[in-house]
């Protein structure tokens, strides 16, 4: 791995970058990025799931060799209007066409911020092509953890997490952090959460929550589905199973600690006394432009942190008894085989629902429970075992929804 590194921060023409989610707001930022460095970088393609007007638009500022979107109707309406605006940008859908585009040859890195269970597929295809991998996507690590991390090292890709709370931990820990964190000292990883739009308020002030209160967040700029995740510190709780895997730690040895001013974005304490923390502004650009150029250290286009501004950091527990989303987590990882595929998959049946207006706040964690206790945790040995307990695990949320449509009351 260490000549491929060095031939990516030596070499003399652009880096080919493949960003997968480009239309989300991790997208949004890595292109911004990427914009400030038109020498270092080169864009191969852009995918998006749905959202064929801003991808016109981001093909028309950003001219990918490609373009990637999930059906064939928008594929047919993006040709036509790029052809129309002279963009020489090849359009694809399906699949199919995303894994080709992850796996490129010409592709040097590949940034997997496609949200939920869509992403898994395309950023395993990545590790499996030996690409340096930016992980936006925790989902690919809850559902598949072992077989994701036995694929990164049997391919010798280069995988470099994203998410700021485990990019912070990253740089916190020693480079060789895979071989275990008690062999270098380290005795536990403190994870930081801002808890969200709701810190502070009890189960019954939840009960009336609105969607659009729950994607207000405080201090990130997110979409809708991981600003729910955020309110209900399920995404912290993903993020402790990701944070597992990443690091090769034991769920007691990550500990949640809620940090209002998202400044210290995650710490690592060490045997000696010794607690190291990252911090910075709260901005994605800082480790997007961390994993493009890791080993060196380039402009994202934040400001530095103004500490006499930030003036004070303060720290508390989570509270679980009104945030039950967490607790789930770190039982589903302690559990272990397919647990957190099943815990995953509940939770995106029942945001989308919550989004939709088909279910209360409260019920996110309901819902994610019953299906838990429903299903059967077997080990997570393959990816088609891994696949199918996810869809079996939707078809146990989706029954849970038609009883509360039908007027069973079952959200307590």
């Amino acid at each position: 791995m260490a000549s491929s590194i060095a031939s990516m921060t030596k070499q003399a023409s652009p880096c080919t970058v493949t960003v997968m989610g480009a239309t989300g707001s991790i997208g949004g930022s890595t292109l911004d990025v990427l914009a400030r460095h038109p020498e270092r970088y080169r864009i191969h393609a852009l995918t998006a799931r749905k959202s064929r007007e801003q991808l016109e638009v981001l093909c028309r500022l950003h001219r990918p060799s490609l373009a990637v979107i999930e059906s064939e109707v928008d594929a047919r309406w993006l040709r036509e209007q790029l052809s129309s605006a002279n963009v020489d940008t090849e359009v694809r859908s399906g699949e199919a066409a995303l894994i080709e585009v992850a796996e490129a040859s010409e592709v040097d890195v590949v940034m997997a911020a496609i949200v939920g269970a869509a992403g898994l597929l395309p950023t395993l295809a990545a590790v499996r092509a030996g690409k340096r991998v930016l992980l936006a996507n925790k989902e690919a690590l809850v559902m598949s953890g072992g077989l994701f991390m036995e694929a990164v090292d049997t391919h010798r890709a280069l995988l470099l997490p994203i998410d700021s709370e485990h990019n912070a931990i990253y740089q916190c820990l020693p480079t060789e952090h895979r071989q275990g964190l008690s062999h270098h000292g380290v005795t536990q990883l403190l994870l930081t959460a801002s808890g969200g739009p709701f810190l502070g308020w009890k189960a019954e002030q939840l009960a009336s929550v609105t969607p659009d209160q729950a994607c207000a967040h405080p201090n990130w700029s997110m979409g809708r589905k991981i600003s729910v995740d955020s309110a209900t510190l399920m995404n912290k709780g993903l993020e402790l199973i990701e944070a597992c895997w990443l690091f090769n730690a034991n769920p007691d040895q990550v500990q949640v600690v809620v940090h209002p001013q998202s400044v210290i974005h995650s710490m690592a304490a060490y045997s000696d006394g010794s607690v190291i923390a990252q911090m910075g502004n709260p901005d994605m650009r800082t480790p997007i432009a961390y994993g493009l150029a890791w080993p060196e250290r380039i402009d994202a286009g934040v400001e530095a942190l103004d500490l006499f501004q930030v003036a004070r950091l303060d720290f508390q527990a989570p509270d679980e008894e009104a945030f039950p989303c967490l607790r789930l987590a770190r039982d589903a990882m302690k559990s272990g085989g397919t647990a957190p595929v099943v815990l995953n998959a509940a939770n995106e049946v029942a945001v989308e629902a919550f989004l939709a207006g088909r279910m209360p706040f409260g019920g996110i964690a309901n819902l994610v429970q019953d299906v838990l206790e429903g299903a059967s945790v077997v080990s997570a040995g393959n990816l088609d075992i891994i696949l199918e307990e996810d869809a079996r695990a939707r078809r146990l949320a989706h029954q849970y929804l038609a009883r509360h449509d039908q007027g069973a009351g079952l959200w307590g």
